[in-house]
């Protein structure tokens, strides 16, 4: 059993690793406080569905064009110095939010500004972030870092809501912000305890034994990655930074099947936008049952990482994401086939049997995009040399932040025109070929190896 659960190495080797976990995950469970609080406001300020949509509009578009920018600055700059400035400026937002709910304005337009505000801080630090985590770690603790990773995230998405939705029903918005406020703290505060950690040369010398071998890399001595010359003058940033970087991925053909087959994944078969419809038309039980069916999304991802012990031994790391993707498509289609043969009959009460068998479904997809995002993320830590990792992390960030955007509408207009069952079960499967089109296109992504790590 304990060869199943979580590797919990990474937390007993690195403290710096440890008080980010930890930080991250309190911070996480706050933002998703905010998330839900802020839905909720802008809905009773306006009354629309689409006022409320908006927020995605004003969240996305500044992650997106500052994803980019964000992983420049990252490789640029001391990676710490650009989190706590990001991360302070993410605590300032915060704060703002609560103090427009304290203050009792009623301004949507305030609100759309902040979260837009929030979002452009967030694309410059979670890049950040995630490129410090190989500087404190080994390359073979990438695996266990990420599932722990993970474990903290869904954990957040899960009890997160929930916690929003009663603090606001109870207490009102401004203690929710309130209390996004002070758990961010956590997270300011673990970045603060991190050592610098400035700009590498290109072409650092490496250590082959410390990446490969599992055993050194419990010791904690030995954990910490190898001394390389730092980049003593600091570079301009600019367009032409934020280019390099995506001219230097379209030669690495693994880290850039690790973002196509997420694309894949992500437009055609995210189910997300079925789910409302699904609770009302085919399930029954309205807002309840959509909320069921997010739950087991995300405890599918918990199980998974919280039996992740397998994962860290590992070596054929794109076949595994291959398989994962494959189940996903398959979990993906196995819901939406629950929804065809029940089909639309708008039920006056939940289909207990029905919101079973949907949400078993849903569970392995969670737990099945958990494992392949596990993958992804370290083979993009560790295939790209440190002075890419910014800007390849930023490009991370666009692809997970657009993905499921344009799975929404890709699957929205396949329920339109043939109903949210068969458009699962179309986008499930369209998934898989999809998959193993670009698998067969690159037999290096098949055969990589992470004890030889190549982008």
């Amino acid at each position: 059993m304990p060869r199943l659960l979580a590797d919990t190495t990474p937390l007993r080797v690195s403290p710096e690793y440890r008080r980010l976990w930890w930080g991250l995950g309190v911070s996480n469970l706050g933002a998703q406080l905010t998330v839900v609080a802020v839905g909720l406001q802008v809905y009773a300020l306006t009354g629309s569905t689409l006022a409320v949509g908006v927020l995605g509009l004003c969240s996305l578009i500044p992650l997106v064009a500052l994803g980019l920018y964000g992983g420049a600055l990252v490789d640029a700059y001391d990676r710490r110095r650009v989190s706590l400035v990001a991360s302070g400026a993410l605590w300032v937002v915060t704060g703002a939010i609560a103090a427009q709910a304290w203050a009792g304005m009623s301004s949507v337009q305030l609100l759309y500004g902040l979260v837009a505000l929030q979002s452009a801080a967030f694309a410059i630090n979670n890049p950040a972030r995630s490129a410090i985590i190989p500087r404190l770690l080994p390359a073979t603790l990438m695996p266990a870092a990420n599932a722990l990773q993970t474990l903290a995230m869904n954990v957040a998405l899960t009890g997160g809501p929930l916690l929003g939705a009663l603090l606001v029903a109870q207490w009102g918005y401004a203690w929710a912000y309130t209390i996004d406020t002070v758990l961010f703290a956590a997270a300011l505060w673990a970045v603060w305890r991190l050592p610098a950690m400035p700009p590498i040369a290109p072409g650092p010398p490496t250590d082959p034994e410390r990446s490969t071998d599992p055993e050194r890399s419990t010791d904690p001595e030995r954990s910490a990655p190898p001394e390389h010359p730092t980049i003593s003058t600091r570079r301009v940033v600019g367009l032409r930074s934020v280019l390099d970087g995506l001219c230097y991925l379209a030669t690495q053909p693994n880290v850039r099947t690790t973002f196509l087959v997420d694309l894949a994944a992500m437009i055609l078969a995210f189910p997300r936008v079925l789910w409302p419809a699904a609770g009302v038309i085919y399930l029954g039980g309205g807002e309840t049952t959509t909320g069921i069916l997010a739950a087991s999304f995300a405890v599918g991802g918990i199980l998974a990482a919280l039996f992740s012990g397998g994962l860290s031994r590992v070596r054929h790391q794109g076949r595994v994401i291959a398989w994962a993707i494959t189940a996903w498509g398959l979990s993906v289609a196995a819901f939406g086939l629950v929804l065809v043969v029940l089909g639309r009959t708008e039920p006056d009460g939940m289909l207990l049997g029905g919101v079973i068998a949907a949400g078993v479904a849903l569970a392995f997809a969670g737990g099945t995009d958990a494992v392949a995002s596990v993958f992804r993320q370290s083979i993009l830590q560790t295939a790209t040399p440190d002075h890419m990792r910014g800007r390849l992390q930023g490009v991370f960030i666009v692809v997970v932040a657009g993905g499921p955007r344009l799975g929404e509408l890709v699957l929205g207009a396949e329920a339109t025109w043939f109903g949210e069952g068969w458009a699962a079960v179309i986008g499930g499967l369209a998934c898989v070929v999809v998959l193993w089109l670009i698998v067969r296109a690159t037999p290096r992504f098949w055969a990589y190896d992470s004890h030889h790590p190549e982008p």
